[in-house]
């Protein structure tokens, strides 16, 4: 098993920042690409952004692209997620997931196998 744990999260106005961090533990070989979802009451979670364990290529969905930036330090087995120009309709849980990415689309929840608990992001107008 592979446990996942953020930090990070808060409350921040519009036009701030925050960086979320996803730490795993347990048997940390058994995913090759992480990613960060978000989701708010009543909708679907969200792939925001991912990255690969192994060479490092990176995936945004176009509404974060140029604000947030998704990166990793192997040898703490910790993801990040630092986000800028923050908007209210970045708000939501975020959560950390893993998985051994098989030919699916990364932004697929089915793609992951892992989850973390969540942290929340609320930002302000």
């Amino acid at each position: 098993q592979v446990q996942l744990l953020e930090s990070g999260g808060g409350s921040v106005q519009a036009g701030g920042s925050l960086r979320l961090s996803c730490t795993a533990s347990g048997h940390t070989k058994r995913y090759n690409f992480m990613g960060w979802f978000r989701q708010e009451p009543g909708k679907e979670r969200e792939g925001v952004a991912a990255i690969g364990r192994f060479g490092g290529s990176e995936w945004y969905i176009d509404s974060v692209q140029g604000r947030f930036t998704i990166s990793q330090d192997n040898a703490k087995n910790t993801m990040y997620l630092q986000m800028n120009s923050l908007k209210p309709e970045d708000s939501g849980m975020y959560y950390c997931a893993a998985g051994w990415r098989n030919g699916g689309y990364w932004y697929q929840p089915t793609q992951y196998t892992y989850w973390g608990r969540g942290a929340q992001v609320t930002v302000s107008s």
